[in-house]
């Protein structure tokens, strides 16, 4: 059976996306459509559905009466490195912030009562903040802190989490050495409240995540539930033989 051939405008679409990653940089203005049709010999309907896919991707961005820009390329994050979000980022050449919703203690949520094996009416770590990258809103990140596994993350409530990292201070301050971790990864829309937090519309598509993060007895340390902007966000997972 014949192969289907790739059609023009997916074709101009592989060509724009590697031209993209090579040789612009973050908030470049893009060729006119017109300049597209002439550089490549194509048709402006062809050019229009390559830069659709450009858009779906999240790698561009209109602005009326300005043109289009890359938005630079996507956060890539390997599943089965068991990392935080600031050293993800850092190692991949990127700064970021935090900006922190809330940082407290809270009586235990129903559904972390087993896993984190305190009593119903038992107190958790909240930490929940708004994760930045190159200054713009990337992740709602809701961390949960088990201070039956260790009493030292009562700390973190008095500590300014809008610029440190939690894993620095677990692992590299208090020692805390984790064993595994089992997440659930999943697609979701944005309601109200994350959209605006993430400087998106109501309904946009976004990743869930979530994780449990063990220490040594099998003790659960940490729940924490993580939503990211789906047009900025990708996962990468490495399965070996």
């Amino acid at each position: 059976m014949e192969e289907a051939p790739i059609p023009l405008y997916y074709k101009l679409y592989l060509d724009l996306k590697r031209e993209l990653e090579e040789d612009y940089k973050k908030g470049d203005r893009l060729l006119t459509e017109n300049e597209i049709c002439n550089k490549f010999g194509v048709s402006r309907l062809t050019v229009r559905r390559a830069l659709e896919e450009l858009s779906k991707e999240g790698l561009i961005t209109r602005k009326r009466g300005q043109g289009t820009f890359y938005t630079g390329q996507k956060q890539e994050e390997e599943l089965t490195r068991l990392t935080g979000f600031t050293d993800e980022a850092i190692k991949q050449g990127h700064s970021t912030k935090s900006v922190v919703l809330e940082n407290r203690l809270i009586e235990i949520p129903p559904e972390l009562v087993e896993e984190f094996k305190v009593p119903k009416d038992g107190r958790v770590v909240l930490l929940k903040r708004i994760r930045f990258l190159d200054e713009e809103p990337y992740a709602i990140e809701t961390a949960y802190l088990n201070p039956n596994a260790d009493i030292r993350v009562l700390n973190v409530i008095e500590r300014d989490m809008s610029k440190e990292s939690l894993y620095r201070i677990l692992n590299n301050e208090y020692g805390i050495k984790f064993t595994h971790a089992v997440e659930t990864l999943e697609v979701t829309t944005l309601n109200k409240e994350q959209a605006k937090y993430l400087a998106q519309s109501e309904g946009s598509i976004a990743a869930l995540r979530t994780r449990y993060t063990y220490i040594e007895d099998k003790k659960c340390i940490e729940y924490v539930k993580s939503v990211y902007r789906g047009d900025k966000y990708k996962f990468k997972i490495v399965r070996k033989a």
